[in-house]
């Protein structure tokens, strides 16, 4: 942790007003073996809009477009990535560092749930503590060769987002959300945040937005009438997906088969498109 040096070649430090406004660096080094290439944060305001999930279907998606992804899954107290993954093996470290484990798709996969000796253990750590495991995974794991490095955050403005938001150096956040009237606000608070810290905001999107019955072809909106648009316009913010209830996708997270489900890809399209976009 340092202190940003000052821009003014004047300065006097006591009297500086540049210098009573500079902030201290929090950023954290990589492991120097590691080589990624876009770091991408996957947050929400609130809590069970399904980040995991969109987050698990953002490296699926770009790495059936022929891009090598991992997940570094940054909720440390609720971690479900590699549940999702069917990822039932623990990491393991050598004399270069921790090694993520593999998911059967080629993904790289570092989690809590990887280095304790029972997944069912629960996590009781104060949040700085939290925090500082957080860190660590971007330092001390060997990320080689990642195009996309998706970050799974805990839902909120609390300890861990804000780390990954000083910590590590993020080329934008995908802000999922749910058709609730409510969203409209916790939404507001993440973009907020996102903004107070210069933090690029890729869009929205929204996560159990309709059911398609498949019965009679109609698309039933079961949790309320979609405010998305609204919010996305108020906040000027692309929206990248609206993305159905779908039961196979629940049933392949549960039953750690989340690569192999079948997925309309078009309906991420407009994901796909902005993470592309930042490669060039």
């Amino acid at each position: 942790m340092s202190e940003k040096k000052c821009s003014d070649s004047s300065c006097t430090k006591e009297s500086c007003s540049n210098c009573s406004k500079a902030k201290v660096d929090f950023s954290v080094a990589p492991h120097p073996l590691s080589h990624v290439k876009k770091v991408i944060g996957v947050v929400s305001g609130k809590g069970g809009v399904g980040k995991s999930m969109v987050t698990s279907l953002s490296a699926v998606a770009m790495q059936k477009a022929g891009y090598k992804t991992g997940i570094l899954d940054a909720d440390i107290t609720g971690p479900s990535i590699p549940k999702a993954f069917g990822i039932e093996g623990r990491a393991f470290g050598n004399e270069e560092g921790i090694v993520p484990v593999k998911s059967k798709g080629g993904i790289d996969v570092m989690s809590i749930n990887l280095l304790l000796q029972n997944p069912t253990d629960p996590v009781i750590w104060r949040g700085p503590v939290i925090a500082n495991m957080v860190k660590q995974f971007w330092s001390d794991v060997v990320w080689a060769d990642v195009d996309y490095l998706f970050v799974d955050m805990p839902p909120g403005t609390g300890d861990v987002p804000l780390t990954v938001f000083q910590s590590l150096p993020l080329d934008g956040i995908l802000i999922v959300t749910s058709p609730q009237e409510l969203v409209s606000m916790v939404v507001a608070k993440a973009v907020k945040m996102a903004e107070q810290m210069n933090i690029p905001i890729l869009g929205l999107i929204e996560n159990f937005a309709y059911f398609h019955c498949p019965d009679n072809g109609k698309d039933y909106e079961i949790f309320g009438k979609s405010h998305i648009e609204t919010v996305a316009l108020e906040h000027r913010l692309p929206v990248l997906a609206k993305l159905p209830i779908d039961p196979a996708l629940a049933n392949a997270c549960d039953e750690g088969r989340i690569e192999e489900v079948s997925f309309d890809l078009s309906l991420y399209a407009g994901v796909i498109g902005a993470l592309k976009q930042l490669l060039g």
